[in-house]
């Protein structure tokens, strides 16, 4: 079958790879829609990801597709099956299993390879992350799961119940959807960031913009409307953006720093503005198997469609180039890949 292979930084190759068989209680999708993630770009800029992907490998995580064969000892699942599986799963033993805290699990195993014409589910993954879709459900909104996931599971820690005046640092995918979900809860939703066509879809979305253009300083011009905001979502991943939240959040008030930074990375806090305003201060990461499936049902409900977050296509062929482009600012949200073309 034709895949994107990873070999280093990057360095993306599109080439004929070996079929693997299957074994025990995995299946075969035949991939229908694979999408563009910025956890991708970071991998293809740094030329790996510690946890995730050791090159050479096959490349990207956001996939769904049909089942086009299952291991005979695979129960449950069928060729035919519409489907969309997570990234990874985890081993559902270890203390953080144990304790509901799946994303944080000591074993997650990782899946990769959505750039490609099919890909094999190992049978964790098949037991834990593996959801069958509605028949009307599009291949496309189906792929936002994993992405949607992690932003539910960022919500989930926030606690929000459809009162506050959030905040989202960030106009990339991860940005939207937290403005989508928490405008979908009922919240009143701002959101910081920069390119006309993301700003434009944060408004369709529901949510108020604050243009930073060519600002380089993000907490003046957000300061500067002169609103207060009971939770500020970090989606940016820079230091400043951090320091930016804490300033920002009224007393009382949550920050969720989502956006993760480059390793090694170090901010600033006034201690005694945390302190005295009583703030709280989450980092969620990830996703766990119930967060999944309740992207999946925000997607199946209408809630949250690749209308909003695909706004560009290519072919496998061209994802090389595509990835060159995105390093060097290509401003796409998301990009559907055609892994036949």
């Amino acid at each position: 079958m034709r895949a994107a292979v990873l070999y280093g930084k990057e360095d993306v190759r599109v080439e004929e790879v070996a079929s693997p068989g299957l074994q025990a209680g995995e299946v075969r999708i035949r991939i229908e829609t694979a999408l563009t993630c910025g956890t991708d770009l970071k991998v293809y800029k740094r030329g790996y990801h510690a946890k995730m992907i050791v090159p050479p490998a096959v490349f990207g995580h956001e996939l769904s597709g049909i089942i086009s064969e299952a291991h005979p000892e695979t129960s449950g699942w069928a060729a035919g099956d519409r489907v969309v599986v997570a990234n990874s799963a985890p081993c559902g033993e270890c203390f953080y299993c144990r304790n509901q805290q799946e994303n944080l699990c000591d074993d997650l195993l990782f899946l990769n390879g959505a750039y490609a014409e099919e890909i094999v589910v190992p049978a964790r993954l098949v037991e834990k992350n593996l959801l069958r879709l509605r028949p009307g459900t599009i291949f496309r909104d189906a792929a936002l799961t994993e992405p949607l996931a992690c932003v539910a599971h960022g919500i989930a820690e926030m606690e929000l119940n459809g009162t506050e005046r959030v905040l989202v640092l960030g106009s990339g995918p991860i940005g939207l959807m937290f403005a989508a979900l928490s405008k979908h809860l009922g919240c009143t939703v701002f959101l910081a960031g920069r390119g006309k066509a993301r700003l434009e879809t944060a408004m369709r979305l529901g949510a108020e913009v604050i243009d930073l253009g060519g600002a380089g300083d993000v907490l003046a011009a957000t300061k500067a409307i002169g609103k207060t905001f009971d939770v500020v979502v970090e989606a940016i991943g820079k230091a400043e953006a951090w320091e930016a939240a804490v300033q920002l959040v009224r007393k009382g008030g949550t920050v969720n720093f989502f956006g993760g930074c480059p390793s090694g990375t170090f901010v600033r806090f006034d201690t005694g503005l945390i302190h005295y305003s009583n703030l709280k201060l989450l980092a969620s990461f990830h996703h766990t198997p119930a967060t999944i499936r309740r992207a999946l049902s925000y997607i199946e409900a209408g809630a949250i469609s690749s209308r909003d977050f695909v706004d560009g296509n290519c072919s496998l062929t061209e994802l090389p180039r595509l990835f060159e482009s995105m390093s060097q600012g290509n401003k796409a949200v998301k990009t559907a890949v055609n892994v036949r073309a």
